[in-house]
């Protein structure tokens, strides 16, 4: 019988939905992941979370009791980060959170002729004005790079939108495509592969979004495996993307893995 540990040698785990929702821990996520760690399972955290630089980002879910490491740990901002250190970029726009704007070091904030207008998390920020300057950046020809288009996201509040709403809003007005940098892009799951240093098919992805998690995934040749604690809902499974396996939660799918 095929078991969940003789299909993989190492995991990619995403945050927000699998480990916490809220900014709070999910029930046995800590020692799920401490028990992962017991048995030296390679893995790495891949989050689109865009509120914090990764930075902040490693220091809150440390004070949450993960045992998470900087090393191991990357962000949508990261990614962004480096693609436009790439492309040598002087001047940006951000639609960031001020904690997220610590990602890009070296850059100068340009609100009349940036090169690249960057959207994440800005919450009650996104407001027309702010919106309405990023739509004339892009008309004189700046990029338009999301860090994600994930279409809403869950707190214990509710459901909430997300920046994918805002940047498919930039898009609609202005006629310009983003460039992705979070995921499900593949550069970033490869830039993640890379740094874990096992291939893609023998490698599982664990979220709770079904396109930027296990299609995500699936894209570059890793499994897909969809817990349900976060923003899951029953019609996830209706748009023919098949995860390899379903959990109710991290906490369930480590005691199975760890249990054979």
């Amino acid at each position: 019988m095929t078991t969940l540990s003789s299909t993989v040698d190492g995991l990619l785990i995403d945050i927000a939905g699998v480990l916490t929702i809220g900014g709070v821990a999910l029930p046995g996520a800590q020692e799920a992941l401490r028990t992962l760690r017991a048995r030296g399972i390679p893995l790495r955290f891949i989050t689109n979370t865009t509120i914090y630089c990764r930075q902040t980002l490693c220091e809150l879910l440390q004070s949450l009791g993960f045992a998470v490491e900087l090393d191991d740990l990357f962000t949508a901002t990261l990614a962004a980060s480096r693609y436009l250190q790439e492309q040598k970029a002087e001047r940006y726009l951000p639609l960031l959170m001020p904690d997220a704007q610590q990602e890009f070091v070296g850059l100068d904030v340009d609100e009349e002729n940036p090169q690249y207008v960057v959207v994440g998390d800005l919450g009650a920020g996104f407001t027309f004005s702010r919106m309405n300057t990023a739509f004339r950046a892009l008309l004189n020809g700046a990029q338009l790079v999301a860090l994600h288009k994930k279409r809403f996201w869950r707190t214990p509040d509710g459901f909430f939108m997300d920046a994918g709403s805002y940047v498919a809003a930039l898009e609609y007005a202005t006629g310009a495509s983003a460039l992705v940098a979070g995921k499900p892009s593949s550069a970033y799951f490869h830039m993640v592969l890379d740094d874990l240093g096992v291939p893609p098919a023998r490698v599982a992805m664990i979220g709770d979004d079904i396109e930027a998690d296990v299609r995500g995934a699936q894209i570059v040749g890793a499994q897909g495996w969809l817990v349900k604690s976060g923003k899951f809902r029953r019609e996830d499974l209706g748009r023919a993307i098949w995860p390899e396996r379903i959990f109710e939660s991290f906490e369930e799918l480590v005691g199975q893995f760890c249990a054979e």
